[in-house]
């Protein structure tokens, strides 16, 4: 049975009035190439024409066809932004909303369009089956550890960058952008050195992470520099509740420290509750120095010392250094963003 179908006149009117490609081209005096051109930004049109056809594009509200350019050029126009942490992780750490809204800010002045992959433990071959199927240019891949080693073959099949360095075998041939963890350890406890103190422990981040394993080398460079012997070392998870117990297991040990430099704002306003139940004082019985100028930095009690991480700028150079791949210009594979140290009242 076949049905029939009939539009109201005004609708039929307002799909034949949407402008083509080829009303642009009469409103231009160009051929219908040329604006093809000029939509997809090619190289070969004069800038005189190319404000012509612009001027024409506006006049008649013209919209270029997503599709029909993605089939031209063979590309999606869409990037991929994969986390692979759990959704809690994710929802509750300030970070990856600054490196996000970072990328997408530089990605508004492009064609480009952000889709966000939440790769939660397990999920990382459907994830990886999505990214190369076609469906994204690119991909921007935030937060992994030593076993999401999956992510760097990635870049055998599309354009991919990290946020921060990856570890691993194949991390030499990876595209990243990253602050500078070592300085970022070195600088905040060289700060509790300068202020007298000569008996510092650390909470340090995961060993599956480079910015765990760069953080806690850092803190024993400038220890080492000061001719000072490192004081007792646990790991957290960079969650407030991984610094509350790594503080707990610091405590029980019943050795001496008189400073302290955790490796994340998380999780030293995680230690900074525990200490206040044991009765320790800061920075009375002992200073704190931290990472991330953040929520957690901020608000604290009392306001943590941080090393602050241009979160935003790192998104932004990594989203602009994967389109550089993709678009085919010449890039540097490893970028190094400085960070900046931020005295408060813990320190």
């Amino acid at each position: 049975m076949v049905f029939e179908v009939t539009q109201p006149e005004e609708a039929k009117q307002a799909v034949t009035s949407a402008p083509t490609l080829e009303m642009v081209a009469a409103r231009a005096g160009v051929s219908r190439s040329t604006v093809s051109r000029v939509v997809n930004s090619s190289p070969q049109v004069t800038a005189d024409v190319v404000a012509i056809v612009n001027a024409a594009i506006a006049e008649l509200g013209y919209v270029p066809n997503r599709a029909a350019r993605s089939l031209a050029s063979r590309r999606t126009y869409s990037i991929a932004l994969v986390i692979p942490e759990n959704t809690a992780k994710f929802f509750s750490d300030p970070y990856f909303a600054a490196v996000i809204q970072g990328a997408a800010n530089f990605l508004s002045d492009s064609d480009y369009v952000l889709n966000l992959l939440i790769g939660s433990p397990g999920d990382e071959l459907k994830t990886l089956r999505y990214v190369e199927r076609g469906n994204v240019d690119g991909a921007l891949v935030l937060s992994h550890h030593t076993d999401d080693g999956v992510y760097l073959k990635l870049g055998n099949s599309l354009p991919v960058v990290f946020g921060g360095r990856p570890t691993g075998a194949e991390t030499d041939d990876a595209y990243y952008v990253d602050i500078d963890n070592i300085d970022a350890g070195t600088a905040a406890t060289r700060h509790l050195i300068d202020r007298g103190r000569t008996r510092i422990a650390t909470i340090a981040g995961p060993q599956d992470m480079s910015a765990g394993m760069d953080r806690i080398a850092g803190w024993r460079a400038a220890l080492s520099d000061a001719g000072l012997e490192p004081g007792p070392i646990e790991v957290g998870d960079f969650t407030p509740t991984g610094g509350a117990d790594a503080m707990r297991r610091l405590l029980e040990r019943n050795e001496d420290f008189d400073g302290l430099f955790v490796a994340s704002a998380q999780m030293a306003s995680g230690a900074l509750g525990v200490l206040r139940e044991a009765g320790r004082s800061v920075p009375g019985d002992l200073g704190v120095a931290t990472v991330d100028n953040d929520y957690f930095a901020i608000n604290a009690v009392p306001p943590l010392t941080a090393i602050e991480q241009p979160t935003q700028q790192q998104g932004a150079k990594m989203a602009e250094m994967l389109l550089d791949i993709i678009e085919g210009r010449p890039v540097d594979k490893h970028a190094t963003i400085a960070t900046t140290l931020i005295v408060r009242d813990s320190a």
